[in-house]
């Protein structure tokens, strides 16, 4: 069954790697121990947004930038799309206000258009005939819709849930069988500390 997958890199980061020492991830070695033999692999999508470093953590953008290039270079079914990082300031209740002082002036800071490229590419390539079934990698309900379509369409699609939390609801009713992510297939599918043919190496700090 020729398949395609579509990560929504942020959900899975928070969701699946964040708190574990299995950042390095071989997405290729992962989706094949999840998936049934009858899958065959087409296309890895990664949708992400390029962090920026923080003042405890001045390297974060190039940790993320050196994991996407060892992705690139081993994985050649491997591609990754971009969104962006918005920020702005809006007044946001104090979690715990008092008489003269309920909102602070905050700078909050969102991810966009990572979900909007996943569905796009979802849609798009189930509309060229691009793969019998599509792995939808997000536990995020605003993809219910390309989903939907994608069904609408004629294809099977599969939901992978990363992470330990409960599967959303409106994802589950458009998938036609969910898997989830355990720990074990995490520590199971790590890159090379070095990539071969090059000088990417894992980070130390990961």
């Amino acid at each position: 069954m020729r398949t395609s997958i579509y990560i929504d890199g942020f959900n899975f980061y928070y969701l699946a790697v964040r708190k574990t020492a299995y950042k390095w991830l071989d997405f290729k070695s992962l989706f094949t121990k999840v998936l049934a033999p009858n899958h065959k692999i087409l296309s890895i999508k990664y949708f992400t947004a390029i962090v920026a470093g923080t003042p405890d953590d001045l390297q974060k953008p190039i940790r993320q930038q050196t994991y996407i290039r060892a992705l690139e270079n081993f994985i050649q079914e491997f591609s990754v799309y971009y969104g962006h990082f918005m920020k702005h300031k809006v007044m946001m209740p104090i979690a715990n206000p008092n008489s003269s002082k309920k909102f602070e002036l905050v700078i909050k800071t969102e991810e966009k258009g990572s979900d909007v490229n996943l569905a796009a590419h979802l849609i798009n390539d189930a509309w060229s005939n691009k793969y019998d079934c599509a792995i939808v990698v997000s536990n995020d309900s605003d993809l219910a819709e390309a989903m939907r379509l994608v069904k609408v369409l004629g294809k099977s699609i599969g939901l992978v849930m990363p992470g330990k939390g409960h599967p959303s609801k409106e994802l589950m009713q458009y998938a036609d069988f969910i898997k989830r992510i355990r720990e074990w297939v995490l520590k199971n599918s790590q890159l090379p500390d070095l990539i071969s043919g090059t000088n990417i190496r894992k980070p130390v700090e990961w």
